[in-house]
């Protein structure tokens, strides 16, 4: 009897496993670059399909071993070719990542070049513009989570804000490099897709074009201090300089669960000791404000709930707009922030 029982669950474990292979299969076989855009569709299904029937065979007939054996063959050749797609980056990018940045190291000074920084009348109508800067890390004084959200409480864009004494702010954002008619999905993002990009801006950008001028669907943005060593900090800053210059030199995929705008950022974190551990919360990048709260990251003087509510930003943006002072217009309101 137990032994039937064995043999009848090891034919359950293998057919789940043909049917999550035939399953990934198929979605890389519609969304991947093999085939024309005519036969995506029914290749894919045909692919499932059989995945189907094997699965169904390693349930029920003896003929289990070359039903598994024929699909598993098939696979290898799919592996086979999806060994073969690289990132690039020579493509027909959309102007808000067709820049890479990149930076000159020298000991503690840190030379950013490409930092964006665009003239918005529009979420899609602006004015492309770059500069370059030297930071010294000895100077950076503060780190910043920035959290928006644009669907629900779950989900939220997660980037860091790099402070440096004299005001200087530098954000980092960890996106999809998007070709030139191209939007965003979140299926494709698991099937190479997307190249990652790392948008190294200044606040008045990749914050303000958040707050003033996304409306479809409009964005709540909300910055948190992170309360952690500034040393840590530094670590961070530097990991990313070298992630930055590493995308350059050899680009990289994006994926929506593992190479991800949250999931990046924590890698980049594991250089400090003491790093947060991986947890759901980061997965579901809109509970990452509550995570860090809870692990002392951020000021706890106040009830969460109340500090979310004292960090949201739009309103400070909107007010600040176009000011040159617009990094700590955004801050000045905000609980134990230290302004620079």
């Amino acid at each position: 009897m137990l032994s039937l029982f064995a043999r009848l669950f090891g034919r359950l474990v293998g057919a789940l496993v043909v049917l999550a292979a035939a399953t990934w299969g198929a979605l890389a076989l519609f969304y991947g670059s093999l085939l024309t855009e005519a036969l995506r569709a029914p290749v894919a299904g045909l692919f499932g399909l059989s995945g189907i029937v094997a699965a169904v065979v390693v349930l029920f007939s003896r003929r289990r071993w070359r039903a598994a054996g024929a699909f598993a063959a098939a696979f290898l050749l799919l592996l086979a070719w999806w060994s073969t797609i690289q990132p690039s980056n020579d493509r027909d990018w959309q102007p808000e990542v067709a820049v890479l940045p990149y930076a000159n190291i020298d000991g503690d000074l840190i030379t950013l070049h490409n930092i964006r920084n665009f003239e918005y009348r529009s979420e899609t109508d602006f004015t492309p513009g770059y500069y370059d800067k030297t930071f010294d890390l000895r100077k950076l004084k503060s780190v910043d989570l920035v959290a928006a959200y644009w669907m629900g409480p779950a989900i939220a864009h997660t980037l860091l804000s790099f402070g440096f004494d004299g005001g200087d702010h530098i954000a980092i954002s960890i996106e999809t490099r998007k070709e030139q008619g191209e939007g965003y999905s979140t299926i494709k993002g698991f099937f190479k897709q997307y190249e990652l990009f790392y948008v190294v801006a200044d606040e008045r950008d990749v914050i303000r074009v958040r707050t003033n001028y996304r409306k479809d669907p409009p964005e709540d943005v909300y910055l948190y201090q992170v309360h952690a060593p500034i040393e840590n900090g530094r670590r961070v800053f530097l990991e990313y300089m070298h992630k930055i210059n590493a995308l350059k030199d050899k680009p990289q995929f994006y994926n929506t669960l593992t190479t991800n705008c949250t999931t990046a950022v924590w890698q980049n974190t594991r250089i400090n000791p003491g790093h947060l551990p991986l947890s759901w919360k980061l997965l579901l990048s809109g509970h990452v404000p509550k995570y860090l709260y809870e692990a002392g990251r951020l000021d706890t003087l106040l009830p969460f709930e109340d500090l979310k509510e004292r960090s949201r930003i739009n309103k400070a943006a909107q007010a600040a707009d176009r000011a040159p002072d617009f990094s700590r217009r955004i801050r000045a309101a905000l609980p134990g922030t230290k302004h620079h």
